[in-house]
């Protein structure tokens, strides 16, 4: 057998021949070539080293979480080590799409009717050759809601049902870009013309569909489906979804997982529910905390030609489907020629939502002013250099006025990327802390039991 020492005194000796016959530097002679190329590979790697891979920081507030996390998910504890090649954060949130695989998933689809009449869609993946929990009466739930205009086929989905599938559990995922069907007549509480601007917010609708049936209501066909968007600040449909899950598996325990804008919808959820969830623990990855921190961010040059305008564009594509009906309400020619992510708020979002200004609506998204009333243990992932969620805007103080809450911050990883290992294809350090939180959560749960 050949031993490594001598491929690798082959693999020095063939380098060194290489070099001599390409690099020539005068002076010093064709070592010098060799010598630059070890000398800066030892000076990258110390710098790697010492600045670039480190422990997360761990925050939270209260001692029983923090303890819980350190000995039933050791990834908290352990240091990062980002992909030594794209470790800065913009390659790291642009690479992931392409280099991470996509493991085979079939789903279960299933369509649920909201209480104003809508559609819902739920991806599910049952799970029925799990060998640890092959009750499905009893089969632990975890629910997944992805990012803005995210799918069922994005990457970091799919590693989360398989990792989920390896913990023997059930998912479900609710896509809330995908649940836009709704009824308008269940949305009219009262005659035309009698609505105010707080039941015109409370019912979703905007003021140019309540002038539109105030001028004539014969004209509009109320049996006809009209497209309601999304956004973080309405959790109505989120909490449809989770009561189902509910009802059809009383007897499984449930957890749930969100991305990015999905973290914040699922923040803004706890806030508003306080103990009144069935939810057993949440983990948030790459969330916006503060939705004007985040648009001022992306709106930066570089930031802006990267990201911005290409979101902005599949909003606009989202909309662009359901025209024929979206133009009765809106004036979708200016809204298409929106260039950030901000002006399609103003110009749609926000109209859509019944609020009075854009402002209102960052404010009411943004999930950093109902953490403290968070009454279910949730652990939040956050890259300090995700251009997304700036690491200013990172709710540190926040997260320390509530037992509740637990804050793992690296300082690399992007957003939604957290990659690691020479090639990254497989688990990234996201999907680590995903299973093992999951993993404590629904087997040790009673660890986190009266947290305050």
């Amino acid at each position: 057998m050949i031993s490594l020492d001598f491929n690798f005194n082959i693999l020095t000796r063939d380098l060194s021949h290489y070099l001599e016959n390409q690099v020539k530097v005068g002076l010093f002679g064709s070592g010098v070539g060799l010598s630059l190329v070890l000398g800066f590979s030892a000076a990258y790697t110390c710098y790697y080293l010492v600045s670039v891979a480190k422990k997360p920081q761990l925050i939270s507030g209260g001692k029983k979480f923090y303890q819980f996390l350190r000995e039933q998910c050791p990834v908290v504890s352990e240091t990062y080590y980002p992909t030594f090649w794209c470790w800065e954060s913009r390659i790291q949130t642009l690479l992931r799409p392409f280099v991470t695989a996509k493991p085979g998933v079939v789903y279960r689809n299933e369509l649920i009717k909201a209480a104003d009449g809508g559609q819902i869609s739920l991806d599910w993946f049952d799970n029925d050759d799990s060998f640890s929990h092959p009750d499905p009466a009893t089969r632990p739930t975890v629910l997944l809601l992805p990012g803005l205009t995210g799918t069922s086929r994005e990457s970091y989905i799919l590693h989360m049902v398989q990792q989920s599938r390896d913990l023997g559990y059930s998912v479900v995922l609710f896509i809330a870009s995908a649940s836009t069907e709704y009824v308008c007549s269940t949305r009219v509480a009262k005659p035309a013309g009698s609505l105010s601007d707080i039941v015109v917010a409370q019912q979703g609708l905007s003021c140019k569909q309540i002038l539109y049936f105030n001028a004539d209501p014969q004209k509009y066909d109320l049996a006809e489906h009209t497209p309601r968007t999304y956004c973080a600040a309405n959790t109505e449909d989120l909490e449809t979804v989770i009561d189902h899950i509910q009802r059809a598996n009383e007897a499984a325990p449930i957890m749930a997982a969100g991305v990015s804008m999905g973290g914040m919808m699922l923040a803004n959820y706890l806030g508003r529910k306080g103990r009144e969830t069935c939810l057993k623990g949440v983990v948030v990855f790459s969330a916006g905390w503060d939705v004007f921190e985040c648009t001022a961010s992306l709106e930066k040059p570089l930031d802006r030609f990267l990201f911005n305008s290409y979101l902005t564009s599949c909003l606009q594509a989202s909309v662009h489907r359901h025209r024929p009906v979206l133009e009765k309400c809106y004036d979708i020619d200016h809204v298409m020629k929106a260039k950030t992510i901000r002006e399609f708020d103003e110009r749609f979002t926000s109209i859509m939502f019944g609020y009075p200004t854009n402002d209102d609506y960052y404010h009411d998204a943004s999930p950093v002013h109902r953490l403290k009333s968070v009454q279910v243990p949730m652990l939040c992932l956050n890259a300090a250099d995700d251009v997304f969620s700036p690491s200013h805007a990172i709710p540190v103080e926040a997260v320390k006025q509530n037992p509740n809450l637990a804050l793992l911050i690296t300082c690399h990883g992007g957003h939604i990327g957290f990659l690691e290992g020479l090639w990254p294809r497989q688990s990234t350090y996201m999907d680590r802390v995903f299973k093992q939180f999951a993993k404590a959560v629904i087997e040790q749960g009673s660890g986190l039991a009266d947290l305050s």
